[in-house]
């Protein structure tokens, strides 16, 4: 027996078969609702259950939700099931992102942004014009069918330019295989742009922007698509680190205090030495040391997904609302994926 979906923001109704999730229902009946690895890991097709609930596969709940989430009626639409007749809020995904597109890039510049990680330049082609939204990622294609996707870090592509900063993962087909022997003019297909993560303007709360690793990545977009804003709310960013000399990206954002609306740098430092004078221990704690109250902010959160998975609950007693916590977790997937996706 098939069910209900009702659309809360249109009004708009479509039918759920048994066998079918919500997101392969809606994809079916021309609803929007975007996606991306469609196996429950990333979080792109997350939407608001406003009445009734939803099920999934042994009830097992998918990475992208906590036991909290789903509570509060947040689900993963490329897994959740039916056993009833609901109501939905589609209100991430409203937003109109551009088309996605697939060219060929040049590499324009490999170096190492410190230990581990890797700063990659891509020039795109002179005829191409790819939009994107600060916050959004790539992939990069292989001729097998598979990717490995990776944020990127700058506002725009105006240039032709897009900035990369990837971690290197032990045995990683990309990051060990591919990346040390790239250089200049070595031709990628890449795919873009992807993803939801990006600045909800509508909003217009104070950001708490909080990364680990090169979760960095997203969060330098947004924050550099904001630099001498005058509608830009106030700012602070915490960034959760091993070393000093891990933030490779430091002296960037100090260099930014006059050009974001009253913006806090604060890195966290999970193995400084005793020269630190810095904050230590894990970022999301650091952040309710530093605003007990979260209740009138918005949240962005991009790194491991241990992070963010314990930063929600976290912010959550913290007076956080749900609504307003938007999140970036870098998954791993199993050869099987078609997709490998890139790791804090």
């Amino acid at each position: 027996m098939a069910h209900r979906v009702d659309i809360k923001e249109t009004g708009e109704q479509f039918w759920v078969e048994p066998q079918e999730s919500i997101l392969q229902a809606a994809q079916r009946q021309g609803v929007r609702i975007h996606s991306d690895c469609e196996f429950g890991g990333c979080g792109t097709c997350r939407i608001q259950v406003t009445r009734g609930q939803v099920s999934y596969e042994d009830d097992c709940l998918p990475m992208s939700i906590s036991d909290q989430e789903h509570e509060q009626g947040h689900a993963a639409a490329c897994q959740a099931r039916l056993q009833a007749d609901i109501e939905i809020s589609l209100a991430n995904h409203i937003d109109v992102l551009p088309d996605t597109q697939q060219v060929t890039a040049r590499v324009h510049s490999v170096a190492r942004a410190c230990q581990g990680i890797w700063h990659l330049v891509l020039q795109l082609p002179d005829e191409a014009v790819v939009p994107f939204r600060p916050g959004q990622y790539l992939n990069i294609l292989f001729d097998d069918g598979r990717a490995r996707s990776f944020s990127m870090a700058n506002a725009d592509a105006r240039s032709g330019r897009i900035e990369l900063y990837v971690r290197e993962v032990e045995g990683g087909r990309f990051t060990q295989a591919c990346l040390p022997g790239l250089k200049a003019g070595d031709a990628l297909q890449v795919q873009l742009p992807l993803g939801v993560f990006y600045w909800r303007e509508r909003d217009w709360r104070p950001m708490v922007m909080v990364a680990t690793g090169t979760g960095i990545a997203p969060i330098r977009a947004i924050l550099e698509s904001l630099l001498d804003n005058a509608d830009c709310p106030p700012v602070s960013l915490y960034w959760g680190m091993n070393r000093p000399e891990d933030l490779y990206l430091a002296q960037e954002f100090a260099s930014w205090a006059d050009r974001l609306c009253e913006f806090q740098f604060v890195p966290v430092l999970s193995h400084a030495d005793q020269d630190w004078s810095g904050a230590r221990g894990y970022v999301q704690q650091q952040v309710c040391r530093d605003i007990p109250d979260l209740s009138e902010h918005a949240v962005y959160l991009c790194g491991s997904p241990v992070m963010i998975e314990q930063a929600q609950a976290l912010f959550a007693e913290h007076g956080a609302d749900a609504r307003f916590m938007y999140a970036d977790a870098f998954n791993f997937q199993t050869d099987a994926c078609k997709a490998e996706t890139s790791a804090a």
